[in-house]
Formats: structure tokens, sequence, C-alpha cells
């Protein structure tokens, strides 16, 4: 009964089949960057462009580049940016550009996830909605972007999602998931097509490799590129896929000539944290459930995330 309370429960029509990466790229690169769990963070969106335009790269949002942007100018400025670019939508998109469907955030959070913060999730996009309600054209762009997208880079074919293989906000990527019951993921890999699953949703990140019947294949979660995801550090981490690796990678993989990277989004922190506080002041709920996490990061170490057995290079630990 639990799973249908707003916040817990998936919508139907945030599912698709497996199948639907079995196509045509949607998008070829040579450099790709994916950049999920933006949450509205405008300084991590000034890194992440000058990021891209320094190697000439292809930029995909993939979902929850809204969030903590309930500021009108800033809620415009954000989704006229990213839209420019490849864009899916997340949960918080969905959410946002459609009616209340009843499903809170749409986070569909699963049982780990206290009562307490998924009250408070459903919170911030009440009042995100409610920014929102002012921008109808911004909403009907938002209502139209796809779930999914199907990328190559060189030989690689990466599924690009928000959640994972068959829901927007889908937790089988989760490095929870992928820790405790890795089995379900394996199978989706194998009858996808794809050798790169790159997702977000679950906000902390893992790299994690699977045997198929085409060989090594990957799923990766760049956690979140506007908030810290490991332990005392000040920056995001987007999803660097090619040819090249990135000197400033943290850890990745190859699979053939093709490197799959976590690089860090280092965005001004000061002033993030700042216009944070501005916006989201003590006791409201985004101030409640993630300023500790934005300030000082979450209880998680960059040793926890990399669960490849064919790194890219020496793992940093210079966070």
């Amino acid at each position: 009964m639990a799973r249908t309370r707003p916040g817990r429960s998936c919508p139907r029509h945030y599912r698709y089949s497996p199948a639907v990466f079995a196509r045509a790229a949607d998008l070829a690169a040579q450099s790709l960057y994916i950049v999920g769990g933006l949450y509205g963070n405008p300084f991590a969106l000034e890194a992440v462009l000058a990021m891209a335009r320094r190697e000439d790269a292809t930029l995909v949002f993939n979902g929850d580049f809204n969030w903590f942007n309930i500021d009108p100018a800033e809620f415009e400025a954000v989704n006229e940016t990213v839209l420019r670019h490849a864009a899916l939508r997340g949960n918080v998109e969905t959410e946002i550009a459609g009616a209340d469907s009843g499903a809170g955030c749409g986070c569909a959070y699963p049982e780990w996830v206290g009562d307490a913060e998924v009250d408070l999730s459903n919170e911030i996009l009440r009042r995100l909605r409610g920014t929102a309600s002012a921008y109808p054209e911004l909403r009907e762009r938002l209502a139209v972007l796809p779930m999914h997208l199907v990328a190559e880079v060189g030989c690689l074919r990466i599924g690009i999602v928000h959640g994972d293989a068959e829901s927007l906000a889908g937790w089988q990527f989760s490095q929870e998931t992928l820790r405790e019951r890795p089995e379900r993921a394996g199978v989706l890999l194998a009858g996808s097509g794809v050798d790169v699953f790159a997702c977000t949703h679950t906000c902390l990140p893992v790299m994690q490799d699977f045997a198929t019947p085409r060989g090594t294949a990957l799923i990766v979660n760049n956690g979140a590129a506007g908030m810290p995801n490991f332990r005392d550090a000040r920056f995001g981490l987007a999803t660097r896929i090619a040819s090249v690796p990135s000197m400033e990678a943290l850890y990745g993989a190859r699979l053939g000539a093709i490197v799959v990277e976590a690089v860090p989004v280092r965005y001004d922190h000061e002033a993030w944290l700042a216009r944070f506080d501005r916006v989201w002041p003590a006791g409201s709920p985004a101030s409640l459930s993630y300023r500790k996490r934005i300030a000082s990061g979450p209880d998680y170490e960059v040793e926890q995330a990399v669960r490849t057995g064919a790194p890219a290079g020496a793992l940093s630990r210079t966070a």
C-alpha cells in the first residue's frame, strides 16, 4: 500500500520496454557529456557548458535539470539554456510540465528512503510547480522531451535514460540496487542491445561492469551534476564518453577504443551555497533535505562508486 503514496508511486506513463533501445542512434558524437541531476544549479550549468566548449563536445541533459530553481528568473534561464541542447525529461520535468498526477515529485522512492524525505521532496515539487505555472510555453517544451535516447560514440551504443531501462523513475541502476541485486540490471543490459546505460535520478554515482553476450557492458550513474557526490567534496559529476581520456576524470573504464568516465563539474561552490540559502532559507523543505549535502557532500566515498575491473586510469582521490 505504501508504494501508492505520492513520491513513492511510479505512474504508468513513466514506463517503457527495454526493447526501445534496439533502434538506430538518435545522435552520434566524438565526445559526449551526459549531465543528469543539475537540479537548477546555474553555476554547475555554466561549468558544464564551458567543459563542452573546450573540446567541442555534444551535451545531453538527462533529466532533473530543474529542482531548486523556484526563482522565476532562474527557472526561465536554466530551462532556456538547457533546451538549446539535447535533453530528456526527468520525473521533475514530467511533473511540472503536466497537471498534478497524484505522483508527488514522481521520484518513485524505494523503501530505504524515509517518509520524511519523501514528504520534503513532494513539497519542493509543489513549490517548483507554482513557479513553472507562469511559463506555459516552457512547460509545453518540457512535456514533449523524450524519456530516452540512443547515442553512438565510435562503435559504442549508449542508452541514455533518466532512471533505468524500464522506467523514467526506475531505481534498478541505483548504487544500492546494483550492489544488492545486480542480476536484473545485467538482464536489462543484455536484452537492450546497448553497450552502456548512462543514467542519473538516484542521486549517488556508481560505475559497474557486466558480462553480456555482446561483451563487457557498463552502467554509469553520474549521481548529480549540481551537488557534491562524495564526502567533503565541493563539485558535481558528469559522465564523459570519448575516444581520448580526460586528464580530469576521477575514474572510468575503457570499452574497446572508447573511455567512459566520471568527470568533476567544478562550479562556484560558495556562490551556489549563498544562492541556495537565499532561495531556500533554514527550515525550508530543500534546506532540511539537501543543505548538508550541498555544503559538504553525502556519506559516500569515491571507492564505493567504482565497481569495474577495467579502469581507464588511476583512481583519483584528490577530491
